[in-house]
């Protein structure tokens, strides 16, 4: 990946890391809950025990659950960091949404409607921007999403790490052709992007 480290996999990494931990802590919590229902029992211990004070169990109970959130952010703070800083050399395709179509322009002002093209292997800048209302560009097989908004200028990158064609969506409600507000995005080879820009251009 020429020393480029691909966003997908922090998202990825960030997403099995906190849903992996929130499963075993469910478990881990629904036992031990099983076990103090029946170890604990009135039948067992008929004058409950009073804990409060305990120095040790509430430095426990309160370090545990700080360094398992401090975990969890570490991991989604990484995947952000990772979604927002731009390789350089990344090529920079400007996408202009309005109701109900993407614009997208490359920058020797080819054109596309609802269409992306981009070579695999290279770092690809979205620059978003909305002529109308609120929208929200999703492409879920790189794992980008960034909303679309009248008067402000965005960005998202993606690497393209394999070839084929990928659905991207409008995820803002933007009225009445919402639905219909989808575009395509084809990953080809270095040889066949250029061979494209040039005879598109």
């Amino acid at each position: 990946m020429n020393g480029i480290l691909n966003p997908l996999e922090h998202v990825d990494r960030a997403f099995i890391y906190i849903i992996g931990f929130s499963l075993f802590l469910l478990l881990f919590i629904t036992v031990l809950m099983i076990f103090f229902v029946f170890k604990y029992s009135r039948e067992r211990h008929p004058e409950p025990s009073d804990i409060r004070g305990n120095w040790l169990l509430e430095t426990i109970w309160t370090l545990i659950p700080t360094a398992i959130a401090l975990s969890m952010f570490y991991f989604g703070w990484s995947s952000y960091i990772g979604l927002r800083n731009v390789p350089p050399g990344a090529i920079e395709i400007d996408i202009y949404a309005q109701q109900y179509s993407w614009i997208v322009v490359y920058p020797n002002d080819l054109e596309l409607e609802d269409e992306i093209v981009v070579p695999k292997g290279s770092p690809v800048k979205l620059n978003i921007t909305s002529e109308d209302v609120i929208h929200g560009l999703f492409i879920p097989t790189f794992r980008v999403k960034v909303d679309a908004v009248k008067g402000i200028k965005t960005y998202v990158w993606f690497y393209p790490d394999k070839e084929g064609e990928y659905h991207f969506h409008c995820t803002e409600f933007c009225g009445t052709g919402h639905p219909e507000m989808n575009g395509v995005l084809r990953v080809v080879s270095e040889e066949e992007y250029e061979q494209w820009l040039e005879e598109e251009g």
